[in-house]
């Protein structure tokens, strides 16, 4: 396993204030003489997650690329509610935007590591955003980037959605508006429960994909041991509060032209590979279709044909990580 590393930012500016000894949590892997692929991570998910593409033959070929991961501000590794002192410590942390996050990153990369030419950033959901962020706060840094289940912007649609599982944990009894002392049980479940009910497609519920692979026997035993389970052992209530936030106030056209998301995406020199699940409820086919047409020749669509939804994008089976991998090996050795 490749151990995490931590760079100190200092005192650093975030939307919603400051931070006085930022950190953020990197791991590395293969040789920095190769290109580099940025690969951050999404929500819900620290940086042991980021494995599922990273390594020898698989998408993200350690054995050809310099690939580095990163974990987003809030999520429990980099500077987060959970692990910053007071006086910004649990409801005390100040909001925090992806351009924050891409502004970190880029230090990371550029005053440690000494990179000073992406070769691809790729992200999945949050970590897609991303990637859209750092083909346009870096032209001169990005050769291509990759989104798989992510958008440019959080929709309204999308929005809408992000206020189900939020206000469910923040109209919680033991949520304590940020001050609970012990872990907000209801509160947590709560958001999982909420949360769970897009991130797989319609399709994907109506054949009990739950019992994929024999594991769960009913419904409620998976939102049990997977959503209710998962967040309880390994987050922070705080610590998903701030990023979802991060998530609902995505919108790249922010940082250029002032919410003109048309003109921000023409105006994209990288190459971009958008690949959107056909039953993705959080970022349908739809938006990325709208999104890839606004990037013209720069950009190709290339459909997920899953019954998993939002999941199909996140390492979940391996059908869909085979042909997620096709598909950037065969990018990543196109001219």
């Amino acid at each position: 396993m490749t151990e995490t590393q931590y760079y100190h930012h200092g005192r650093f500016h975030v939307a919603g204030g400051v931070l006085p000894d930022a950190v953020t949590a990197y791991r590395t892997y293969g040789n920095p003489q190769n290109p580099c692929v940025v690969f951050p991570t999404c929500y819900g998910a620290k940086l042991d997650d980021q494995s599922y593409m990273v390594g020898p033959g698989k998408a993200l070929d350690t054995d050809k690329y310099f690939v580095v991961t990163f974990a987003l501000f809030s999520n429990g590794e980099s500077s987060s509610p959970s692990n910053t002192k007071a006086p910004y410590n649990g409801p005390y942390f100040p909001s925090v935007s992806y351009a924050d996050n891409i502004r970190a990153q880029h230090a990371v990369l550029t005053k440690k590591l000494g990179v000073q030419k992406i070769f691809s950033t790729i992200g999945f959901s949050m970590g897609g955003q991303q990637a859209y962020y750092w083909a346009v706060m870096h032209p001169e840094m990005v050769e291509r980037f990759v989104v798989i289940c992510g958008s440019a912007r959080t929709s309204d649609h999308n929005q809408c959605f992000i206020q189900g599982p939020k206000n469910a944990m923040l109209a919680s009894k033991d949520f304590e508006d940020g001050h609970y002392k012990f872990t907000p049980q209801y509160g947590i479940r709560a958001f999982a429960r909420a949360y769970s009910a897009w991130a797989y497609g319609q399709t994907w519920f109506r054949n009990k994909g739950f019992q994929y692979n024999g594991k769960y026997p009913d419904l409620n035993t998976f939102l049990h041991e997977v959503w209710e389970a998962g967040y309880l052992d390994n987050w922070d209530a705080n610590d998903m509060i701030t990023l979802i936030n991060t998530w609902d106030q995505g919108d790249v056209s922010l940082i250029r032209h002032g919410g003109d998301l048309e003109k921000c995406l023409s105006e994209i020199k990288a190459k971009g590979l958008i690949m959107p699940c056909k039953t993705d409820l959080y970022f349908p086919p739809e938006d990325s279709e709208n999104e890839v047409k606004s990037m013209g020749d720069n950009a190709k669509l290339l459909v997920i044909p899953s019954v998993w939804g939002h999941m199909a994008g996140g390492g979940t089976n391996a059908q869909d990580d085979e042909f997620i991998k096709q598909a950037v090996v065969t990018f990543f050795q196109s001219t």
